[in-house]
């Protein structure tokens, strides 16, 4: 068993309210590519609120703004499910019709593992990397960090759209 497992935070701002009819294949969608994230190899864990899913967690005082945290075994795992897993490609490609830009909206970094990360804590890291850009505490699939134990992270070239 690994020291260190990878943690992940995104978030999106929706455009209109998520029970906005423009919102309802993204709603629809997100039972599904939860399921079969938790079904990936290397998956560990994954935030849900009062649902399946994370959409009625406060990450700011924006109720427009939605997060995804998760843990996974390592970098690759975490990037096989983002860029090679069909059904949340095919989300991801759409998300201009439901999100707002926002220019830092995801940040990775390791956990000791069983650690599940808190909100604040991913908030912080995703802060962390806006203000000085990837390092071993908040790093980017592009700009990966090795974990504390040695584990190798090798940056990730594949692209969502």
């Amino acid at each position: 068993m690994a020291d260190y497992e990878l943690a992940q935070i995104n978030i999106a701002r929706f455009r209109l309210p998520a029970d906005h009819v423009a919102n309802r294949d993204f709603m629809a969608a997100l039972d599904g590519v939860n399921a079969i994230a938790e079904a990936s190899d290397g998956f560990v864990w994954r935030l849900t609120g009062e649902g399946n899913d994370a959409t009625d967690v406060a990450v700011t005082d924006d109720p427009l703004v939605i997060p995804n945290m998760s843990v996974w075994r390592d970098l690759d795992a975490l990037a096989a499910f983002v860029y090679r897993q069909p059904e949340h490609l095919s989300i991801m490609r759409r998300r201009k019709e439901w999100f707002d830009h926002i220019a830092v909206y995801q940040v990775l970094w390791w956990v000791p593992a069983g650690h599940r990360p808190t909100v604040a804590e991913g908030m912080a890291r995703l802060a962390m990397l806006e203000a000085i850009g990837p390092g071993p505490e908040a790093f980017t699939f592009k700009q990966p960090f090795a974990a504390p134990d040695g584990t190798p992270a090798l940056p990730v070239q594949d692209e969502c759209a």
